[in-house]
């Protein structure tokens, strides 16, 4: 009974399972390795780490890369930010490291804005959860798993550690309630970030209004005549206690020429937030243009999801057969790992051009947009395809929509709780800390096209305006997606298989300096509006409801559908997704959100008043927006 593994107690074969799960089993260059390949990955990687690291060192030590344009773009603003020689002294090379982890963040929101001190709480936060759950799972799970006799005594027998070496006992209600109780400290840790976000409105102009569908023959003047008639009317009106936001407001002489019923008013964004180029794209013709871009997109990214479409089409020429024999972790483990992160790299690409395209007029929106496609697409990448043993979304589809679905079903989920699964996403948690950190250091895709841009300058005045314009806004959307998904990841197996969650601390510990180092030394300050944070504090709340749905299917596999631990866990499943849908669609359940705001009443009549007294004081700032905007 020792040898035995977890298709043996559901009844099914190892061949069945090969047939099915695109796993190590299936291809000659995946094979089962000591440990899962862990140890070789793990040192293979952090060789890398090192060398990556060290040339770093030197390319800051002897390379300007990324310095000057830094200087130029803030120059007026913060009173030259480098040296005014571009270079950094000796003394801040040595502090590196030290200004990455201790500076202040009144440092930070000064040089780099207010989003990066939004973006670096929020993985200070996923620090601390991750902590948490590292003791948790290494102090009560991790032991739990190891008491379990299905799997062989060998110490290097990776699937020792996991939730399959458990008989059908009662230790099963251990995991499901440490994954309820992470799905409980997860909101309270992000309703604690989200609590402390504060001054949110600094992205919005306060005495601008951003005004949409005014006529092209409109002037500056009919503007301000119309809003200078209603002003003191308006005013007093709205001067007792009671709100009048509701009310329906007063014409004026100018209304039915500036055709104010089909306007529509929000307070306007930072300057800087405005793609003011794309303002002209509205309408049925950006829709037009939004749905195409996505539709190719999609139709892409369906054929083209995993790179385990690669590893099969080389393993169906034999290319590998020279190297079947040498059940390697080098070629069983690392490989394949540092390709899923490879082309997980690339998809960001495909998305920011193709988001680009999508003509937004703002860049929040831009931001916005970019996180939820890539982190919809990086999940299936990354986690939900690998773990049910497919190869794209095409064949996702098929298999979930086939008419033999809940008889095929049953073998599908049987993949993720493979033992070579966990020891997968294990590895490619470690290829993402240590590899993709140092990468992310080098930024060698900026680095590369400045080279390129370098090289084809004619004269010294064109080197010196490429130093100057190389740089660029750090891509909000775009980082906290890549975090989300390894985050999801984590939690994902964090019960199923506690040894990823160690990893995965490393992981966050080494983007959060990474990130820090980036936004201070490399990145523009970008100004966003406070929907991009609160999307990505909504995504993270994916991650440990997917947790309870590995339970809850290990716990049906293993158990049966009416056994109280899977009854258990689909009762909180139903009841956390109904709360989730209910609140995003519908806007219920707000005091359980993690967004913990309140906006009073009172401050909606403050603001009009304040608009409105302060037509005469600043009419150049109030009327430029409504300017840009009849210019479409």
């Amino acid at each position: 009974m020792k040898s035995c593994s977890l298709f043996n107690w559901l009844g099914l074969s190892f061949l069945q399972l090969s047939v099915v799960c695109f796993t190590s089993t299936e291809n000659t260059v995946l094979k089962g390795v000591q440990f899962g390949g862990v140890p070789v990955v793990l040192l293979i990687d952090f060789c890398v780490f090192l060398v990556c690291i060290i040339f770093s060192i030197i390319r800051r030590k002897f390379w300007d890369f990324g310095r000057l344009a830094l200087v130029a773009d803030n120059e007026d603003t913060t009173r030259r930010r480098r040296t005014s020689s571009s270079k950094l002294d000796d003394h801040e090379y040595e502090l590196v490291l030290y200004v990455c982890m201790c500076f202040s963040q009144e440092k930070i929101k000064a040089r780099c804005g207010m989003d990066a001190v939004h973006y670096l709480s929020f993985l200070h936060h996923m620090i601390f959860l991750l902590s948490i759950i590292t003791i948790a799972s290494l102090s009560v799970i991790l032991p739990v798993n190891l008491t379990g006799k299905l799997m062989s005594d060998d110490p290097g027998n990776f699937g020792r550690t996991t939730v399959g070496n458990l008989p059908e006992d009662k230790l099963l209600w251990l995991h499901t309630v440490f994954a309820v109780l992470y799905l409980a400290l997860t909101v309270g840790v992000l309703r604690h970030h989200t609590s402390k976000i504060k001054g949110m409105r600094r992205e919005t102009t306060r005495n601008a209004l951003f005004v949409c569908s005014v006529p092209k023959t409109a002037t500056e003047e009919d503007v301000k005549r119309h809003f200078t008639i209603l002003k003191d009317f308006n005013a007093l009106k709205c001067g007792g206690k009671s709100c009048c936001c509701n009310n329906e407001p007063q014409p004026s002489s100018n209304s039915k020429t500036l055709k104010v019923n089909k306007w529509s008013v929000s307070y306007a964004p930072h300057p800087k937030n405005v793609y003011w180029a794309n303002l002209s794209v509205q309408g049925i013709r950006w829709y037009m243009r939004y749905v195409m871009l996505n539709f190719f997109l999609f139709l892409l990214l369906t054929f083209l999801t995993t790179p385990t479409i690669v590893i099969n089409t080389i393993d169906k020429f034999n290319v590998t057969k020279p190297i079947n024999n040498l059940n390697s972790p080098i070629i069983s483990q690392f490989f394949p790992t540092l390709m899923l992160w490879s082309f997980s790299a690339l998809l960001p690409t495909i998305v920011y051009y193709s988001t680009l395209g999508e003509a937004h007029w703002s860049r929040s929106s831009e931001q916005l947009s970019m996180l939820h496609k890539l982190y919809f697409f990086l999940l299936f990448m990354v986690l939900i395809l690998p773990s049910l043993g497919l190869t794209s979304l095409s064949v996702f589809f098929r298999w979930l929509f086939d008419k033999e679905f809940l008889s095929n079903g049953k073998l599908r989920f049987d993949c993720v709780f493979l033992p070579d699964q966990g020891a997968f996403f294990v590895n490619y948690v470690i290829t993402a800390a240590l590899v993709g950190s140092s990468m992310e250091l080098l930024r060698l895709p900026g680095l590369l096209l400045y080279s390129i841009r370098i090289v084809f300058a004619g004269s010294a005045a064109e080197r010196k305006y490429v130093k100057q314009n190389q740089a660029y806004e750090c891509e909000y959307g775009a980082m906290y997606s890549w975090t989300l998904c390894v985050f999801t990841v984590i939690m994902a197996y964090s019960v199923i298989c506690p040894i990823i969650v160690p990893f995965g601390l490393v992981y966050m510990l080494l983007k959060y300096v990474v990130d820090k180092h980036n936004l201070y030394f490399a990145y523009l300050p970008a100004y966003l509006d406070h929907q991009v944070h609160m999307a990505a504090v909504n995504q993270a709340l994916a991650a440990p409801i997917i947790c309870l749905i590995w339970i809850y299917f290990f716990s049906v596999l293993r158990t049966g559908f009416k056994t109280p631990t899977s009854l258990f866990t689909l009762v909180v499943l139903c009841i956390t997704v109904f709360i989730c849908v209910s609140y995003t669609c519908f806007g219920y359940f707000k005091y359980l959100s993690p967004h913990n705001d309140a906006v009073s009443v009172s401050f909606c009549v403050i603001y009009v008043l304040h608009v409105l007294i302060t037509l005469h004081t600043e009419p150049s700032h109030c009327f430029g927006t409504f300017a840009g905007e009849r210019g479409r």
